[in-house]
């Protein structure tokens, strides 16, 4: 088990663990629709963040990794095809994270917000425009700050 979540329950656990497919289908998602590099980049980012990210997340990583690409399939197929309807789901889903992060380790909390936007901001940039330039789409910049967790700095 993972340090940071011994005081979590399973749902809480559940929850911070399918985060990242969350993120990414909401980003990937927000122009309506998912194409197959997002989910292609999406995947490899969670494979790479096993051994490249914060090492205070890389416990957490290597959990995720696990799973991550069938819950982001679940997401995908369960979840309305409306990507507005969509994308209220999950943002509703991820603001339960809100008082979970402030149940475990300040400095855990405060990297898994930073990692999940970075992961937001990696996934957004996927589709690419020319030269990378305005790859962001206009929907995707105005999800793309997860505003909808809080900073656990602030």
């Amino acid at each position: 088990m993972i340090e940071q979540f011994k005081e979590l329950s399973e749902e809480e656990i559940s929850l911070l663990l399918k985060a990242p497919a969350m993120v990414s289908v909401l980003i990937a998602g927000a122009d309506g629709k998912i194409d197959n590099k997002e989910k292609s980049v999406a995947i490899s980012l969670a494979k790479l963040k096993t051994y490249r990210a914060r090492q205070i997340l890389i416990d957490y990583y290597n959990e995720v990794h696990k799973d991550f690409e069938t819950h982001m399939n679940n997401l995908i197929q369960n979840l309305p095809q409306d990507h507005k309807e969509r994308n209220k789901l999950i943002e509703e889903e991820l603001q339960k994270l809100n008082p979970i992060l402030e149940k475990v380790d300040k400095k855990f909390a405060i990297n898994f917000y930073e990692s999940m936007k970075n992961f937001a901001r990696q996934v957004a940039e996927a589709s690419g425009g020319i030269l990378n330039m305005l790859s962001i789409s206009v929907e995707e910049s105005k999800l793309i700050d997860l505003k909808m967790i809080k900073n656990p700095e602030k």
